[in-house]
């Protein structure tokens, strides 16, 4: 399946792109995705331990399976005040 990933802030950044487009598998874990992600990309590999992934506007682990058609939004955790 295609899917779209929107990158935000500094994963945007370090990818030089607000989206990537990456070719998964049926039942793909959102951590294989990180991985197809950083392969494309593999600057993201200075934050991929600190990556939240959302998945149809919900957080999710790094073990949650993606479904067809998700919504798929990456960036770093934010901080402020």
């Amino acid at each position: 399946m295609n899917v779209t990933v929107k990158l935000f802030a500094q994963a945007r950044d370090l990818a030089g792109t607000s989206q990537a487009n990456l070719s998964l598998n049926e039942e793909q874990s959102v951590k294989e995705m990180l991985a197809s992600l950083i392969d494309k990309y593999p600057a993201l590999s200075q934050i991929q331990g600190n990556l939240l992934v959302a998945v149809n506007n919900e957080y999710v682990s790094s073990e949650s399976l993606i479904p067809a058609n998700a919504e798929i939004a990456c960036f770093p955790p934010v901080s402020g005040g």
